[in-house]
């Protein structure tokens, strides 16, 4: 910062930590405010409130380094922003939010030949989709089990034509599919649950009874190709290849079947069950089969020979982008090319919807505002598309109806790892023309947030051991669905400046974690966030010390660390709670050729440990609008709001009571294609 005697003269920010596209937008547009007002009463940049935050507090420290006479007045100098002329435009297809159901709603109507307008609130485009996980679940059937080759050891990706070593399964999986096979085809019992505790992710005591009737189809297809799976894999099993030496087992039927009982969930009062639509849920994971091709030739790029795993996904079938391009490349780079390459396309940031523009008995329209004031009426001569996300940063709107958590948990001053702009606009929008909604209770948290800020700290559990830190035992299968975890987070858990359900994570320093570059580790401890340390007593000893309100004993700590290890090398039953796929120990140990543990080289002690402390906070709203198939938005009669579309979490009924990670991306870009494509069958000639 420079000053003169009298201003603010420059603002010139030299490094940055903040995520690109979301935080560092601000920069610029609060620079020139600040500068024009001299001082930091300007309002802040939507979307981007944490960065925001920060630079006010920086210019603020530095005027007062700088010897300012009268801080209250700089810190309320504000700059005034005059309205323009009333903006009035005409397009074939109006598009609200321009996270990743709008860039791909925009893409393909562009596609398709329509012009394109895309409103959006923030400063950039990206949405909630730019601080996700970014990863999407799609089975790629080349690196898989093929029926056809079964002894094939690779596969080829049929849209560069190269081959790829098939994946293999990790331990744990093919008792899982064991369970899905046994699983009770009479019609789901829910009477059973009147009497009896619904465990959310029980998948186990979930089986034994029954199915909906309409997933009983996609079932008893599943049986059959787990049947013939382990037909060619027991075999194997038997003559003492371990199972993370054979060819993993993904089907889109186990995608479809693993997505409803995954978001199978009861009401805390045991009056009502929600689950995802049966069309809905086939329809997004069958279109996810063809996404990366379509990402790809818009010039998207993903790792051809991967599926890994994430938080609460409950399979390996992750799909990730590069590194080098990232989730801004791979999902927004990518579609954007598409959208600016026909000059008639215009995506229009920092301009809130307010309206749906309803004339004899059709949408046709939106009405804006820019940030300045400037009013905009946008006319759809085709239709409206709604991708305005859910509403998981608006706490009260979370908490109005909630029927899933129990009010101890759930609470005001609940955190979010949404940005702060996902605020549920277009569903009140939507509801405004005569919109249904369905869901709208139950509201996913995501276990593995940050403590201090709420926000999402990346990773999986299949690599790592929770400790509940008062007992130093572990408390839950890390590999639950997100609920689940959450759920036991809160009842094991401590709470640390105000925030309930605090755990300790441990896991192998070398261990890549999942999610964008910015999510691995520095080499430095992030006080309050993570800790290295080595597997001691000693130094974990000095860890608690530091951090403070931990009860459980370093030592029982170890030997619960060890004793997984022990269950994930296969010799014993893992501590506390079972475990269902685990992919490593926590502690060094070596291999032999086939992929053998060798326990007689295990070491925890002179392991290089990372620590983490973090909780659950809100992630992804199930409920939203009802929408058919081809994402039509439902009219509270169940009729067809003529000229209306939704797409992305702005909708309801699709991933049930609880989200598989990883859904959210594929869902979302999926429906949105899905939604143009209807605009443009619904105007055909």
């Amino acid at each position: 910062m420079t000053f003169s005697d009298t201003a603010l003269t420059a603002v010139e920010v030299k490094a940055s930590g903040e995520t690109a596209h979301v935080g560092d937008v601000a920069y610029d547009i609060m620079i020139a405010d600040m500068l024009a007002a001299n001082g930091t009463g300007v309002d802040a940049v939507s979307g981007a409130t944490f960065t925001s935050r920060a630079l006010r507090t920086a210019v603020n420290d530095a005027a007062q380094q700088a010897g300012c006479t009268n801080p209250d007045a700089f810190r309320s100098a504000k700059v005034t922003h005059a309205a323009q002329e009333p903006i009035e435009v005409t397009y074939d297809v109006v598009i609200v939010g321009a996270g990743g159901a709008g860039m791909a709603a925009g893409a393909q109507a562009v596609q398709d030949g329509n012009s394109v307008l895309i409103i959006e609130k923030n400063a950039e485009v990206g949405g909630n989709t730019l601080v996700s996980g970014g990863q999407y679940q799609s089975v790629m059937p080349y690196l898989v089990w093929d029926p056809a080759d079964p002894d094939a050891t690779e596969g080829v990706y049929a849209h560069n034509g190269t081959a790829y070593p098939k994946v293999k399964s990790v331990k744990g999986c093919i008792d899982e599919l064991r369970m899905i096979l046994n699983w009770n085809e009479a019609p789901f019992d829910e009477a059973w649950y009147l009497e009896n505790e619904f465990v959310a992710g029980d998948a186990k005591e979930l089986s034994k009874h029954g199915v909906h009737a309409e997933y009983l189809p996609v079932l008893l297809a599943l049986k059959d190709e787990i049947r013939a799976y382990l037909a060619w894999a027991d075999p194997q099993l038997e003559a003492g290849i371990p199972e993370n030496q054979l060819t993993l087992f993904s089907t889109v039927n186990l995608h479809i079947f693993q997505t409803y009982y995954g978001g199978l969930r009861q009401s805390a009062d045991k009056s009502q069950w929600i689950y995802g639509d049966v069309d809905l849920v086939t329809q997004f994971i069958q279109g996810g089969q063809g996404l990366k091709e379509w990402l790809e030739d818009q010039g998207a790029a993903f790792y051809e020979d991967t599926q890994q795993t994430l938080i609460g996904a409950l399979w390996y079938r992750e799909n990730e982008f590069t590194a080098e391009q990232g989730r801004w490349g791979a999902y927004f780079l990518a579609p954007m090319s598409t959208i600016n390459a026909a000059g008639n396309n215009e995506i229009m940031l920092r301009t809130e919807a307010r309206e749906l523009i309803f004339e004899d008995g059709r949408v046709t329209g939106v009405k804006a505002v820019r940030y300045d004031g400037t009013e905009v009426t946008a006319h759809a001569t085709k239709g409206v598309i709604l991708a305005t996300g859910g509403y998981a940063a608006n706490i009260p709107m979370v908490l109005d109806g909630n029927v899933y958590w129990s009010e101890e948990y759930l609470t005001a001053s609940t955190k979010t790892t949404n940005r702060s702009s996902l605020q549920g606009d277009g569903i009140v929008m939507a509801q405004a023309v005569g919109a249904d909604v369905t869901g709208m209770g139950f509201t996913q948290l995501m276990p593995i947030s940050w403590v201090d800020n709420g926000n999402l700290a990346f990773g999986g559990g299949n690599y790592a051991c929770w400790i509940n830190p008062n007992t130093g035992h572990r408390f839950v299968d890390e590999g639950s669905e997100r609920d689940v975890l959450s759920l036991a987070e809160f009842r094991n858990g401590m709470t640390v400046n105000g925030t309930p359900g605090v755990f300790l994570e441990i896991f192998n320093a070398a261990e890549h974690i999942p999610g964008p570059p910015s999510a691995q580790l520095g080499a430095e401890d992030f006080e309050g966030r993570y800790y290295h340390i080595n597997g001691t007593v000693e130094e974990l000893t000095a860890l608690f010390e530091r951090i403070g309100g931990i009860k459980a004993d370093p030592a029982t700590v170890l030997e619960t660390v060890k004793a997984y290890d022990q269950a994930v090398m296969g010799l014993g039953e893992y501590p506390d709670v079972g475990k269902a796929i685990a992919s490593r120990t926590i502690g060094n140990v070596q291999m032999d050729e086939s992929g053998n543990y060798l326990p007689e080289t295990y070491d925890l002690e002179g392991t290089a440990l990372i620590v983490r402390l973090m909780a659950p906070s809100t992630h992804h709203t199930m409920g939203g609008l009802k929408v058919d198939t081809q994402r039509h938005v439902l009219a509270t009669d169940g009729s067809i709001i003529p000229g209306l579309y939704a797409a992305g979490e702005v909708t309801g009924g699709i991933h049930g009571g609880n989200r598989l990670g990883g859904n959210a991306i594929v869902e979302i870009f999926v429906s949105g294609r899905t939604a143009a494509q209807a605009v443009q069958a619904d105007n055909a000639d």
